[in-house]
């Protein structure tokens, strides 16, 4: 073979070798829009935890919907929920936009995205891979994939330690006044 063949095909061998590689952060979904959107705070590890407290309830973001031709029916009170799955994070592709609640997206606050709690609500959201914990404020809906259960602001995946791997496995608990536990499995 000839230097320049040569050297095309070792060119196209590297660039099919490397073309799976990314220095952006995984995630499920396009990561050209995602990921921090500029500097992070000066210090991501002092975000602080959403602190529960009592909210009236936001009657327009608790109605019944339909999303990707699935119909949900949100809880209309801070009922006790305790689900394992899927969670994801989300950021500067929606930060600043608005939510379900009216409010504007913040990819560093602690907030999540659920199809049911209630809005506005709180959740602790716990990683089953490193057993590292969070409290997040729901004020907004979401995920609408069927294999997630929660869409987490990027400062949440960030502490629970995903940000990297863009999904991961979680135990989400409503946060109820007076009481942590929640043991009601949602509908199917």
């Amino acid at each position: 073979m000839k230097w320049p063949v040569l050297a095309f095909l070792l060119v196209a061998w590297v660039g099919t070798a490397l073309g799976g590689c990314t220095l952006e952060p995984k995630h499920i979904g396009d990561t050209r829009d995602d990921g921090p959107g500029g500097a992070l705070p000066s210090n991501p590890d002092r975000i602080a935890e959403a602190r529960p407290r009592s909210e009236p309830l936001n009657p327009g973001a608790n109605s019944p919907y339909t999303a990707l031709g699935r119909k949900y029916v949100p809880f209309q009170s801070l009922t006790p929920y305790r689900q394992r799955g899927l969670a994801s994070w989300y950021g500067r592709k929606f930060h600043g936009k608005p939510t379900s609640s009216g409010e504007r997206y913040d990819m560093y606050a602690m907030t999540a995205a659920h199809t049911l709690l209630p809005i506005p609500s709180y959740a602790r959201v716990t990683n089953l891979s490193n057993g590292r914990s969070v409290v997040v404020r729901v004020n907004d809906r979401g995920p609408f994939h069927a294999e997630r259960i929660i869409d987490l602001s990027y400062a949440a995946a960030y502490k629970l330690g995903f940000v990297d791997a863009g999904s991961v496995q979680v135990e989400v608990e409503a946060i109820l006044p007076r009481s942590s536990a929640a043991t009601r499995d949602p509908p199917v």
